[in-house]
């Protein structure tokens, strides 16, 4: 009967690598919850699927130490789970489609879908790093052991936060208030036509009085592959609309000769500043992979 029973070793190891693993994805939420609908329930979720991952990611080192490896296995089940997470995750973002102000567009459900099955992953792999550590050390001093494991898991949950973390628009683009334009109906910011809907009076004025309009120009001529991408754009409009919210009309325009791309629309919150501020940090799509520098990761510090 003593054998099925869990050494003082093996808890400590469990016990420090789940909560290093359950910290490690509760550090990662802030980044998800501006993408989420409902990101009060969302911390909840994310959370408990992050404790559920961190949990398998400790129990594998002792697992293997007492030669449980039917325990092991279990690590197979997660990465099933966390793919029914990130298809979760896409249904329920596509099914609110209709209800924003912008669409994000398929390519950006699909990226923040994958963003929140990675941060799982995020909690299993350093949990997993610092059972392993634990394990290593083996000090006959408590506090040594537990102190190398979370070290280790942080400094893991550094880099692969470095690996994994993408680029957005400001760092491919230069983003600038456009002047507003209307010719009869129709709008122009900078010079660039954007559209030829604005056939009543009020709408011209309103426009004229209460637009905004942001000019996204493309630093390189390579750049301009990502930010003709119709997602992308679709991306940056629907940043755009949640920053400032949408009193009446939005839109979006590629100007074809230098592959600036136009958004302009009546806000509710007349702040161009940040309305750049949204548009810049609107994230480079895994989709655009077409240019290798745009998809570069920072892990040792690139821009």
């Amino acid at each position: 009967m003593k054998e099925n029973i869990i050494s003082t070793d093996h808890l400590i190891i469990i016990v420090t690598a789940t909560i290093v693993g359950t910290m490690a994805r509760a550090l990662t939420i802030k980044e998800d919850f501006r993408q989420y609908p409902t990101y009060p329930n969302g911390y909840l979720i994310h959370l408990v699927t992050g404790f559920v991952a961190a949990s398998l990611g400790a129990v594998a080192i002792p697992a293997l130490m007492t030669k449980n490896f039917v325990a092991v296995t279990f690590l197979a089940l997660a990465i099933q789970q966390f793919r029914d997470v990130r298809k979760a995750e896409k249904e329920s973002l596509k099914d609110l489609e209709n209800t924003e102000s912008a669409y994000r567009g398929d390519a950006y459900i699909d990226g923040i879908a994958k963003t929140f099955e990675a941060r799982n992953y995020f909690a299993l792999i350093v949990s997993f790093t610092t059972a392993l550590t634990i394990q290593l050390v083996d000090s006959k001093f408590i506090s040594i052991n537990i102190m190398s494991g979370t070290i280790t898991g942080l400094i893991v949950l550094y880099v692969i936060k470095r690996f994994s973390k993408g680029k957005v628009l400001g760092d491919i683009a230069d983003v600038k208030e456009g002047k507003i334009e209307v010719r009869e109906s129709e709008l122009f910011v900078d010079g660039i036509f954007v559209s030829n809907l604005l056939g009543t009076e009020n709408a011209a004025n309103m426009f004229q009085k209460e637009g905004l309009a942001v000019v996204i120009i493309p630093r390189e001529e390579h750049f301009r592959i990502a930010l003709d991408h119709y997602g992308q754009r679709q991306a940056a409009l629907f940043e755009a609309t949640r920053s400032v919210g949408v009193k009446r009309y939005h839109f979006t325009r590629k100007e074809y000769e230098k592959g600036k791309i136009v958004i302009t629309l009546v806000p509710i919150i007349k702040d161009v500043n940040k309305l750049i501020e949204a548009v810049k940090k609107t994230p480079v799509l895994e989709s655009v992979k077409k240019s290798h520098s745009v998809m570069d990761t920072n892990l040792f510090g690139r821009e």
